[in-house]
């Protein structure tokens, strides 16, 4: 049974009976008599026992009632605690005059005051190179697209003060895990104990290799004998393909936790936007928008690696959509179905 706090109005009602019933004739309901003030002092004092207890409860499980103390308590216990964020990192274009050189640890700075700073040598052998950086503070921050423009904070003799973000972009920059991933993994571990290399376990080193990985898929033995497939998403990221950094961390970490005999690959899925047609009723840019934000919401709760997605399931998140009164869904006309290692992400709507 579920206990109900009582009110402090109620414990003081309980406590001025109590006291009238055991002293006939005193009156324990006004602060004006000595009873009156032991009644109300009293129910304090329980209200304050009830809260604390009220707290212990709470926080006796790391589930979803449970605080910042709860939570971390259990992580403790079971060696977890929040994954540190990490730092940014990527190639940038030099443009210079041939045999200038660009020291390892020379800062640069984005336009927002981020900082970055070389990490090798480089020695330009035509008029344009490529050196990498790193960001100089961890988090999500640090990510530019490709294209963005650094700065050197110093000249550098030969070096345009320029330099352009290359590649793929400066990524793999992430936040300190929160309190609600950590908490996931803390249930985790609690419902799939280790197994000495179960898949479970896999999924929980992938999760723990790196704060921007979300979700994690297993395939064993998908490459041959002895060995692991494990694909990863980074659902909080610009793109939710991890990049090649990330995968780098994850793996690394996983060849710690790993057993001897085992190869693991991890891997991003294969991405293939799904698209969508749908006549909308009513059809308004409100709408519309919460359409969209609802399928994407789907299709983070049931995409996977080599998986199905339902149309009804489609058409169910449409409707369900506060505002919407009919639609039409005329693509896709069937389930949409994967194959191995190609993972459904959001695409495009075409409003009819």
């Amino acid at each position: 049974m579920t206990f109900i706090m009582p009110t402090l109005v109620e414990l003081r009602d309980q406590a001025a009976a109590d006291i009238e019933t055991f002293l006939p004739g005193s009156d324990a309901r006004t602060r004006r008599t000595v009873t009156g003030v032991l009644g109300h002092a009293i129910a304090g004092a329980a209200q304050g026992l009830h809260a604390n207890i009220q707290a212990r409860e709470r926080n006796f499980l790391p589930d979803d009632r449970a605080e910042a103390e709860g939570v971390e308590r259990w992580a403790t216990l079971l060696g977890y605690w929040y994954l540190d964020a990490n730092a940014a990192a990527g190639p940038l274009t030099v443009t210079g005059s041939v045999g200038a050189v660009l020291s390892a640890g020379t800062r640069l700075q984005y336009s927002d005051g981020t900082e970055y700073a070389t990490t090798v040598d480089l020695t330009l052998t035509g008029t344009t190179g490529t050196v990498p950086v790193e960001a100089q503070v961890f988090g999500a921050a640090g990510n530019l697209p490709v294209g963005a423009k650094l700065t050197l904070l110093s000249p550098v003799v030969g070096i345009s003060s320029t330099l352009t973000v290359a590649g793929s972009g400066l990524t793999g920059g992430a936040d300190q895990e929160s309190l609600d991933a950590l908490r996931a993994r803390v249930l985790s571990r609690l419902r799939q104990p280790p197994m000495g290399g179960s898949a479970a376990d896999y999924e929980t080193w992938a999760l723990e290799g790196h704060a921007a990985v979300t979700r994690a898929w297993v395939s064993p033995l998908e490459q041959g004998a002895n060995t692991v497939v494990v694909r990863v998403v980074t659902d909080n990221e610009a793109d939710l393909i991890p990049t090649a950094p990330v995968l780098d961390t994850v793996l690394a970490y996983i060849n710690v936790k790993r057993p001897v005999t085992a190869e693991v690959f991890v891997v991003p899925p294969i991405a293939v936007p799904l698209n969508f047609e749908i006549q909308l009723t009513p059809d308004t840019a409100a709408l519309r928008a919460l359409v969209a934000s609802a399928l994407q919401d789907l299709l983070r709760r049931e995409a996977e690696p080599g998986g199905t997605i339902l149309r009804t399931h489609i058409a169910e998140a449409i409707s369900t959509t506060v505002g919407e009164t009919d639609h039409v869904l005329q693509s896709p006309v069937a389930n949409v179905v994967h194959a191995a290692g190609e993972m459904a992400v959001f695409g495009s709507i075409t409003w009819l």
